[in-house]
């Protein structure tokens, strides 16, 4: 009876022991996660689209041998609401970030809050070891009153960095040449202040991390590491001289090929951004940065593939935003107009999903979703997330697509006002509300009119009438004040 009894414990041990170890084989065989997005890096700026004057042969690599999702947008086309969009997985009237993060919009919630259950969180729940670099723009800074500066960078407390164990960050800057990063310990008076192009440094940093020669990450779990790189962000011309050598003595007129390109402000437009005059003579280091950012990803490419690393690892390129660049007489951000609202969105993982090219109309808040559906984590997701889980389309599942893309703009202090529309396969529509509250309407026939240099509103009532319901049911849908 003693001898069946130790035997009998022997075995129990011997599975367990077989259980953890399978355990621990499974969480090695998950795929790592390299989760890019650029800041300002509109989706002509892809090369291999031909459209925009530039050489991407890296992300132009990654497009050929992964899913390309041709008709990705940001759904509000400003910093911090991609950002809380691609975290939560929730549209910005629920997570709260309804416009970029600053001390003027503290005391409306205007932040990522600590007790939501972010798409890193999962991870790490899950087996994974999460790194953040780069551009965080995520946190409220403390509220200054009316009048007074506005402060828009902040350092984010531990508790506030949702499972990211390691971090090199910031809140947000404008310093491109002479950036500054909080390293996971860094005290909030003490930031690492760096005199180099901040692309460049955070592939160095992404690079060691790679290597983990300081045990920066658990090397018995898989990675999920997201790299938010602020260029091709304003400053423009923080760009190191040799990126910009490739455009030579070329000017704005030569590089500007879009039909839609005005060298004037248009002040016709309710939304967008002006100072086209002052702006656009840029282009070229705008192209020039979008180089940079292309050269400094193929860095950390080439090191995966010499650490073989390569092969279990999804790589995601995305973007806040696109930049108008003067097509429609604007510059920057936070419009409907394609520049601004179409972002690049690849996924590359050779080892499991055949390249392809997908017109799904995917959102922002769809990416965590389905990004956790790819990585195996469908049962993961959190009930509250809004978006939805398209992952069959990287296995050519039949699903239930959407028919429309939610175009959003508003302030914290009024989440009524500002702008709403949407997109759908053939067009863009949009509605502004101005400082009176008066609405102005734009409607554009994308498949005819591709670089939207007509507002037909008002040329078809039966169609105008078709999409102000399609609006107003999907607003009501999402509890919008703005109806």
């Amino acid at each position: 009876m003693k001898n069946r009894f130790i035997t009998f414990l022997a075995l129990a041990s011997l599975f367990s022991s077989c259980v953890k170890m399978q355990a621990e084989d499974e969480r090695k065989a998950s795929p790592n996660l390299l989760f890019i997005f650029a800041d300002q890096y509109r989706r002509a700026s892809l090369g291999f689209l031909n459209e925009d004057p530039v050489n991407t042969p890296n992300l132009d690599s990654l497009a050929s041998k992964g899913v390309f999702f041709s008709k990705a947008v940001a759904n509000h086309p400003l910093c911090s609401p991609y950002r809380g969009m691609l975290l939560t997985g929730k549209y910005p009237l629920s997570n709260g970030v309804i416009s970029n993060c600053n001390s003027a919009r503290t005391e409306y919630g205007n932040y990522l809050k600590k007790e939501e259950i972010c798409f890193s969180d999962v991870l790490v729940e899950n087996g994974y070891s999460a790194g953040y670099v780069g551009k965080w723009h995520l946190d409220g800074p403390v509220p200054t009153a009316k009048g007074e500066p506005v402060i828009w960078d902040t350092w984010c407390p531990p508790d506030h960095r949702h499972g990211f164990s390691f971090w090199y960050a910031y809140g947000t800057h404008g310093r491109h040449n002479q950036p500054y990063y909080w390293a996971t310990n860094s005290p909030e008076d003490e930031p690492v202040v760096v005199d180099q192009w901040s692309p460049e440094h955070e592939a160095d940093v992404l690079i060691n991390y790679l290597r983990n020669s300081q045990q920066e990450r658990h090397s018995d779990k898989p990675f999920a590491m997201f790299w938010s790189i602020n260029p091709p962000h304003t400053p423009f011309d923080e760009v190191p001289e040799h990126y910009k050598k490739a455009y030579g003595d070329r000017n704005y007129r030569e590089v500007l090929n879009r039909e839609n390109v005005e060298f004037t402000s248009n002040r016709d437009v309710i939304g967008g951004d002006r100072g086209v005059e002052h702006k656009i003579h840029l282009a070229p280091d705008y192209f020039a940065m979008v180089e940079g950012v292309d050269d400094q990803i193929g860095r950390v490419i080439a090191e995966l593939k010499r650490l073989d690393l390569y092969e279990n690892t999804i790589i995601v390129f995305s973007a806040d935003h696109g930049e108008m660049m003067g097509s429609h007489g604007l510059m920057h951000k936070n419009v409907w107009f394609k520049e601004a609202y179409e972002i690049p969105l690849i996924v590359h993982y050779p080892k499991a999903l055949k390249a392809k090219t997908d017109d799904l109309l995917i959102s922002v808040p769809d990416y965590m979703p389905t990004m956790l559906g790819l990585l195996g984590l469908g049962e993961s997701i959190p009930q509250e997330v809004e978006g939805k889980d398209y992952s069959g389309v990287f296995t050519d599942e039949e699903i239930v697509r959407p028919d429309k893309q939610l175009y959003f703009g508003a302030n914290p202090d009024n989440p009524g006002g500002g702008k709403r529309g949407f997109r759908n396969k053939e067009y863009t529509f949009a509605v502004s509300k101005g400082k009176d509250g008066e609405k102005y309407y734009y409607l554009y026939h994308d498949k005819e009119d591709p670089y939207q240099l007509t507002n037909i509103w008002g040329q078809n009532s039966e169609l105008d009438q078709q999409m102000e319901q399609e609006l107003e049911a999907l607003l009501k849908d999402m509890n919008d004040p703005w109806l």
